[in-house]
This record gives structure tokens, sequence and C-alpha cells, in this order.
């Protein structure tokens, strides 16, 4: 635990722009949190007085208050400030409680989960009441105030959220009407979509005290095309008739963050259908193999060599692995309906499904590429799962990992890693049937979030302005498709090179990715 001297000299320049006051006894502790973290120096700068918090370790206990609750007004510049400040100074203590050795990254995981909860609930009820002023109140059928149903997605939804992670979120709302008691009314669409907004921006706008939260709602129904808001009704249609299979997975781990009695139960009914077959559902694995391959050429297409979420054996691998058995069995399997993986990687042990070796190996390695991960984002408070490639990083990354050099935690994720891949693998190999290359690059190009102009690259038959026309014309082809169903009358698609011809069917499997121009057996 003691930085070389590059780190400590590092550390003690920003000691040195800090107004603190510290006993001699704790110098070692700051020395070590500031070698390791830039963040929690800056976090300090903003707020000195969290020093003895966090240079003592039985001080790193915090249970959530909260922020808005002793304001002296609800002016939106104050309320903005609070949940920023407030945001920092707990990550600053999640970390530095990890860091020396006070909480393991489990625990850790978990509190930055239930942060993210809390102040997502504080912004939402600061919203309402402020709209509700002006715009009156959505009632239910009962005469009650009807809530916005916020669903938390991906790790958030699983109380496993990263350091420095987005939240995705998705807003419903159990039914249509207009606000009462207001100076004016509106429908409920309107008025969830103004909350919904100004919950976002209350978490996402970045202000002189940073941002609270950055807020991902591509998950939505129809994604960045689709209305900020939907009711149950519009939801249920949704997936019903056009939800994709990237989307079931999505489902699994979501989880409503402001849990209503009445409404919560409904919500879970009719979401659950989608999610969960009541058949023994192999067809996961085939998407789950699509959505892998799609992953792998963007892997190579950005050079991601280095990163511990992405690259084989990363954490998104142990992901796919559990959500793909949970979503093969679930149906059948109630107990392997669990947001958490920890909970549906020991559902999956009772079961029978994953040997208990093989389920505490696994976990054992999720575990040491999340904690990896948390000194990755913690170190300046940055989205990244990418390894350090400067030495500065590399020294910091060994240092909060107890460590002693470079080639020793190389060896250790390596070692790590493959056994992950190794686990993967045996759930999704494909054997001697791979994908074609020229199918997998059709789905890049469907499927992809890069520019048109770094995609283009990939159409090495076309020049440089065809490609990117193809590809801005398939992404419009593929919004106009996620926007209505296709009829039965004949269709002709032709782009430079290709042509679907009339009587056949575009088919696209349940992610949306194109897969075939062959008219399907009992279309």
């Amino acid at each position: 635990m003691t930085p070389s001297p590059t780190l400590l000299q590092e550390a003690r320049r920003i000691q040195a722009g800090l107004p603190l006051h510290i006993l001699d006894s704790q110098q070692s502790r700051l020395d070590f949190l500031l070698s390791v973290s830039p963040f929690i120096g800056r976090v300090l700068q903003q707020q000195p007085e969290l020093a003895p918090q966090l240079l003592e370790p039985t001080q790193l206990d915090w249970h959530y208050q909260d922020p808005l609750q002793q304001l002296p007004d609800s002016s939106e510049a104050n309320v903005f400030r609070a949940l920023r400040r407030y945001r920092n100074q707990v990550l600053a203590q999640v970390l530095a409680a990890e860091l020396l050795g006070v909480k393991p990254i489990r625990r850790c995981l978990t509190e930055i989960s239930a942060l993210a909860d809390g102040l997502i609930n504080s912004a939402y009820q600061w919203a309402y009441q402020d709209l509700t002023a002006q715009w009156g109140t959505p009632m239910d059928p009962k005469g009650q105030p009807m809530p916005l149903l916020i669903l938390g997605m991906g790790k958030l939804g699983g109380g496993e959220l990263n350091f420095s992670s987005d939240i995705d979120l998705i807003f419903t709302y159990p039914d249509n009407g207009e606000t009462q008691g207001g100076r004016r009314s509106i429908e409920h669409q309107q008025f969830f979509t103004k909350l919904g907004q100004k919950l976002i921006s209350a978490l996402h706008q970045v202000t002189a005290d940073g941002f609270a939260y950055r807020v991902d709602m591509r998950l939505r129904p129809f994604g960045d095309s689709g209305p900020l808001v939907l009711s149950f009704g519009s939801m249920e249609d949704y997936y019903q008739a056009q939800g994709r299979e990237w989307e079931r997975y999505a489902m699994l781990k979501a989880r409503v963050l402001n849990p209503d009695p009445v409404w919560t139960p409904q919500l879970q009914h009719l979401l659950k259908p989608f999610v969960y077959r009541r058949y023994i559902d192999f067809s996961a694995i085939e998407s789950l193999r699509r959505m892998k391959q799609l992953i792998e050429q963007e892997n190579r297409r950005r050079n991601r060599t280095d990163n511990i979420k992405l690259g084989a054996g990363g954490i998104r691998e142990v992901e796919f692995v559990v959500q793909t058995l949970q979503l093969i069995r679930g149906g059948r399997l109630p107990d392997l309906q669990q947001v958490s993986i920890f909970a549906a990687l020991n559902a999956l042990c009772r079961h029978q499904l994953w040997s208990q070796a093989d389920t505490e190996q696994l976990i054992n390695d999720y575990l040491w590429l999340r904690r990896v991960e948390q000194v990755l984002q913690g170190i300046d408070d940055q989205q990244t799962q990418s390894l350090p490639q400067d030495e500065l990083n590399k020294e910091r990354l060994v240092l909060a990992l107890g460590l002693t050099d470079w080639p020793q935690f190389s060896e250790l994720t390596q070692a790590c890693m493959a056994r992950i891949h190794q686990q993967f693998k045996a759930v999704i190999d494909q054997g001697d049937n791979p994908e074609p290359e020229e199918l997998a690059l059709g789905r890049l190009c469907w499927d992809s979030q890069l520019p048109e102009t770094e995609l283009a690259e990939q159409l090495d038959w076309l020049d440089a302005e065809q490609a990117v026309e193809l590809l801005s014309e398939l992404r419009q082809f593929k919004l106009d498709c996620q926007k209505r169903n296709v009829g039965q009358e004949d269709v002709t698609v032709q782009m430079p090179g290709a042509v679907v011809r009339p009587g056949n069917w575009i088919y696209a499997d349940a992610d949306g990715v194109l897969v075939s121009d062959e008219k399907l057996d009992g279309a």
C-alpha cells in the first residue's frame, strides 16, 4: 500500500492544493487515496469537510439521507447542486472504503446502486411536486395520485451499478386521462413527458458541480425515435407486437426504482410474458451468438484488445451466459427470474444447471473484473473499461489492487478472462458452423451505432460517398420498420449491388437483424 516515488509526488502535489488539516496518523492513508484517485482529490477540494470521513475507516459507513430535505428552498439551482455534491461525497466514501479494504467489491456495487436509487427518487419527488403545482395531478380511477414508474435497467436494475456508469431508464405510467386541480389541465401523456424531461435534466445536466448521472433512454420502446414515456397499455402492445430479442435480454434486469404497491405488480405482470416463455426457449442461444458476433465485429473495428468488459472473457460474457440460461429455463423455473447476476448464478447452481465449482469460480472471476473496473473508473470518474496504456495509471491500478507490478496484474487478469471465455464458449459455441463473414458484416451495418463515415470503411467495394449514402438509407429503413408493421403486399428494395425481389419477404430476426430475404414458411 506504499505508493511509488512518482505517485507519491503526484499525491503531494494534489494535497498542496487542498485546504486540509489532518493528523499525522492520517497522512499515509491520504497519500494512498490521492495516489490512486485524483477524483477523491477533486471531491476534497470541493468539500474539505469530508476528509475525516474518508481517512478514518470507521467513518466510511453511510446511509442514504435525502440531500433535498434540508434545502432552504427547492429552486432548480439548489436542487442540482445538492444532488451532485451528495453523489460525489458518497462515491468518494464508497471508493475509499474499497481501496482501504474496509468493504468488499460486491458490497460497494450494492451501495453505488443504492445511492443511484436514492438520488433518482429524490429528483423524481422534487420534479413531481414542482409540476403538479402548475399543471395539477394525474389521478387514477380511484382518485389517487398516479405515479410515473421508473424502470432501472442493466446493472442499475440488478443492483450492481458501476462507479461511473450511465444509468439506463425507461419511463411508464398506468393509464391515460387528464390532470386535476391545477391552473390548467393537460393529458397524462403530456404531464409525464414533462416530468421525465425534468427528471433527466436534474440528473444529467452538467453544472459547475458536475453531473449526477448520465441518463440513457435508448432502451425504451422504439429507442430514440419513440416517445419518452408510454402508458402501460402502449408498452404492452409494443412488446407483444414488436419486441425484439435484445429487448428480452434488457428486460431480464428491469427493476422498478420507485415501487408502488398498486401499479408495480401490474407492470411486472404485463412484462413477464414477453421476457419469459412457458416453454424451454433454446432460441435465446442463437440470439446471443448474433449479439456477441456484432460486439466482436465492433471490437475489431475499434481495436478493443484491452477491454475488460467487451473483450473475450470480459464482464459482458458473464452477463450473456447467465442471461441466456435465464431466458432458456426461466419460464419453467421461476427461481431463475432474478435481476441480480449473483442471485441468478446461485439459482442456476441450485437447479444443477451450473456446477457448484463453476459457479464459485465464475463469481470470483466476475468480481475480480468488477473490482478492476471500479478502480479504473474511480481514478478520474471516467466511464471506461479499457486498461491504461500510460505508466502512471498502470501504477495506480497495481497499487489499488495490492499487487507488485503490471506483469502480475496481466497474468491474473488474463487467466481470469480465459476461464470466463471457456465457460462462455461451453454455452454458446457454434462448433463447426460459424456464421458467414458476409452475414456478420450485414449485421454490423444493421445494428452498429458507429457513424456512417466510420462504418463506411467496411464496405470496401464502394467508394466512401456511396458507402455513406447506403448506410444512411439503411438506417432510415430500419427506423421506418420500427415505426410500422410491414404489410403483406410485395416489396421491392433496391440498394447499390443488392435487390430483394418482389414476392419475397425481408426477414429480420427478433432483435431486428436482417438475416434473410427468403419467404418464411407459413408466413
